[in-house]
């Protein structure tokens, strides 16, 4: 019992040693939590350290590191495989400050190399040729069965997963990371992981050596590689909310981004019910402009209708109006010119006059009119005379009987110069008739 109590005293110094735990009832403490697995223990306390979940011992859920408020993001870091005994930890612990110092002086001459010759990768000129590339060079090296990759920028991918509210995932490849080979040769060209990726959302990748993937680079701010960021539509605004990084199984992968995407299902559900709300206002409101156009339009027909109606009414008015005073003019000519034509009316020779010749004449309303003329008078004072009358049509035609015929009283081609009453044969007692020729 003793040796026991002094083994475990033992286990809980080395412990103390080796993760730095002040308390020794803590470190007794961990060591029980593990079974006394000095490796489990030491491993699950370096990661609590270090903020990553342990390896040995994985907790049976891990809750999603996400909050609207203060918008924290779900973090999985896999850790390289840990040395085990006490001759791997030896082994590691002799390499770590040559490891330190390698890496110390290989940051301090990059740090220096870029006041020197700026990075090539800062200036994108070709992002769509940077994708092309990597996706030639990759199906070169690992072959063609892998995710469908996303043939466009990094602002389109984001652009398309807001525009279809899908998740994007975007994995950053580093080229001369230890590990790259390895996630992308067994890990990111499984089947499973191919069949995931492919049905559930956009699945954008680049290189961190081409000018592209450098930018997606400096803005996501990746720790190690490999490197795999899931970002969708969250708050109206396209947010990362989970980070994976390091060499992660296939069965792994797939229960984190299934883990993440049910955890943040509901945003994306959220977002589709507000965009279906806010396109149905945007067709209600489409509908009622146009709704009110038409009915505006309606009105400005019936308001023109009614214009046109004022003005064909205006415009018949005046019609009427001007028809009228031109009628007036044209009586008041007609009655001026029958004046004119009585006032220059010869007078009528008496009956005892042998060169006199008495006409009847036979007017469009029955009614009749005698009068004498002389012989020698033209036949236009025939036709003057009767113009004169107010019973006499305004144009009219006078014809004799026997022979019937219509006498000459009005110059024309054929008789520029109306015949006398004596040239025209007619008797001293003439029966002529009046013709109306208002309406010819």
């Amino acid at each position: 019992m003793c040796g026991q109590w002094r083994k475990k005293l033992s286990l809980s110094t080395f412990v103390q040693d080796l993760t730095g735990i002040e308390s020794m009832d803590q470190c007794r403490h961990t060591l029980e939590q593990h079974n006394w697995n000095i490796e489990a223990a030491v491993q699950d306390r370096l990661n609590e350290q270090e903020g990553v979940p342990s390896v040995f011992n994985p907790p049976p859920s891990r809750p999603l590191q996400v909050n609207t408020a203060d918008h924290r993001i779900y973090s999985y870091v896999v850790s390289r495989p840990q040395p085990r005994g006490l001759l791997g930890w030896g082994y590691y612990l002799i390499m770590l400050p040559f490891r330190f110092t390698y890496y110390t002086i290989l940051d301090i001459f990059r740090f220096a190399l870029r006041f020197i010759r700026p990075d090539p990768r800062s200036r994108v000129t070709d992002p769509v040729g940077d994708i092309v590339s990597f996706m030639h060079s990759f199906e070169e090296k690992y072959g063609r069965a892998h995710p469908v990759f996303y043939q466009g920028t990094y602002s389109q991918a984001l652009n398309d997963a807001k525009r279809e509210l899908r998740f994007l995932l975007v994995y950053l490849h580093g080229d001369d990371h230890q590990d790259s080979d390895e996630f992308c040769r067994n890990t990111l060209c499984s089947p499973e992981v191919i069949s995931l990726i492919n049905t559930r959302m956009l699945f954008w990748a680049c290189s961190t050596n081409k000018p592209e993937g450098y930018r997606v680079s400096q803005a996501l701010r990746e720790n190690t590689y490999p490197f795999l960021a899931m970002i969708m539509l969250k708050d109206r605004r396209m947010t990362v909310v989970g980070r994976l990084e390091g060499l992660i199984q296939p069965d792994d992968l797939i229960n984190q981004l299934t883990f993440i995407m049910d955890a943040n299902q509901t945003y994306l559900v959220s977002e589709r019910l507000e965009r279906e709300e806010r396109n149905q206002t945007q067709v209600l409101r489409q509908q009622q402009d146009e709704a009110y156009l038409a009915s505006l339009r309606a009105d400005q027909e019936k308001e023109r209708k009614k214009r046109e109606e004022r003005e064909r009414k205006r415009r018949k008015e005046e019609e009427v109006q001007q028809q009228k005073l031109a009628e007036e003019r044209r009586r008041r000519n007609l009655q001026e010119e029958k004046e004119r034509k009585l006032e220059c009316l010869p007078p009528e020779p008496s009956p005892d006059d042998p060169e006199s010749v008495k006409i009847i004449f036979k007017l469009p309303n029955d009614s009749r009119v005698e009068r004498r003329f002389h012989f020698s008078q033209s036949l236009t004072v025939i036709h003057d005379f009767l113009f004169s009358l107010k019973e006499s049509p305004e144009k009219f035609q006078i014809e004799a009987n026997f022979p019937r015929r219509v006498l000459p009283c009005i110059p024309s081609e054929e008789w520029p110069n109306p015949p006398t009453l004596q040239e025209a044969g007619l008797s001293h007692t003439e029966v002529l008739f009046v013709q109306d020729l208002t309406d010819e």
